[in-house]
């Protein structure tokens, strides 16, 4: 017989940042003034590469999508913090929990296979560049970028539905400052053995078969660079990838360390802080990191913004 949903639970209370309330006013405007500049970053790395012809290849076209999943990221999740900090209420009603957990599962899943894509434009582009236009075209890439969101969608409404169809009762204060699947499986009261092993299956299979894929691209990419005769050759050819490698380490580093790590070593004060890391500061970083290492994003800002200065 199948089991029925006993939730009782109509609201859930978010209390991760209730042990301190002396620091609403502090945290607040952190949170805020990153939030800004990952708006003001990503919706800027998204207009400079539509506006300049020279950032139209495939890799600047995932990386526009990169940005906007980064400020849909975070946009998910701070306006939540900043309500929280700046009133004082902690409640968040079940359903608005619930799409929460669904809106930021979906940027989180399509980023995972938006990199393992930008990583296979990478290797073509590298391993084999005088074919990479016939390789690369726009209904490739263009049906690399709908797979990303079509298997982050199908794997959103996978891990929601297991996760809301658990049981919640009596205890409803999620030591949290949003709704995530490992504090919301700690207050589930109801047998959680099935779903659980659905939603960690899937989770960890997304991550591990991005890894790999993300692996192996880069495997072949250094076996590529270490063909090319000259040094400034192969630091040159390398150095197109270090934007997209550093993003890589850190979005899977910290996943990993979130969801990879056995019950028994959690800490819920270093879950919180990685978390943050995840959600606040690396959406914050990518165009950074992008702008900071690209010759020709930094061209392309250059030339936008002496435009727009005043004679």
């Amino acid at each position: 017989m199948a089991k029925r949903n006993l939730t009782t639970v109509t609201e859930f209370i978010l209390v991760g940042f209730t042990d301190h309330p002396e620091l609403a006013v502090p945290l607040f405007l952190v949170f805020l003034s990153f939030y800004l500049v990952t708006l003001l970053g990503n919706v800027g790395m998204i207009v400079l590469i539509q506006v300049d012809a020279q950032l139209h290849p495939p890799m600047y076209f995932f990386l526009s999508h990169l940005a906007l999943l980064d400020a849909c990221y975070a946009s998910v999740i701070i306006p939540r913090i900043l309500a929280t900090l700046a009133t004082g209420k902690t409640a968040i009603s079940y359903g608005r929990c619930a799409a929460q957990f669904f809106f930021f599962t979906i940027c989180a899943g399509t980023e995972c296979y938006l990199l393992a894509a930008m990583a296979y434009d990478r290797f073509v582009a590298i391993s084999n560049p005088l074919s990479y236009n016939v390789a690369m075209t726009p209904g490739t890439y263009r049906g690399l970028l709908a797979g990303a969101y079509v298997c982050g969608v199908l794997a959103a409404i996978l891990r929601t539905t297991c996760t809301f169809t658990l049981s919640f009762c009596d205890n409803n204060q999620i030591n949290f400052f949003f709704c995530d699947m490992p504090p919301l499986l700690k207050l589930a009261c109801s047998s959680m053995t099935q779903s659980e092993i659905i939603i960690l299956f899937f989770a960890k299979s997304m991550f591990l078969d991005n890894v790999v894929f993300i692996l192996v691209s880069y495997m072949l990419i250094i076996r590529a660079i270490l063909k090319v005769k000259s040094t400034g050759g192969r630091a040159k050819t390398f150095s197109t990838c270090t934007s997209h490698l550093t993003t890589v380490i850190l979005f899977f580093g910290t996943l990993a360390f979130m969801y990879e790590r056995s019950n028994s070593d959690k800490s819920l004060e270093e879950d919180k802080i990685v978390s943050l890391f995840y959600t606040v500061v690396i959406p914050m970083l990518n165009p950074l990191i992008y702008s900071l290492r690209n010759k020709d994003v930094k061209a392309a800002f250059r030339k936008v913004t002496s435009k727009l200065q005043v004679p």
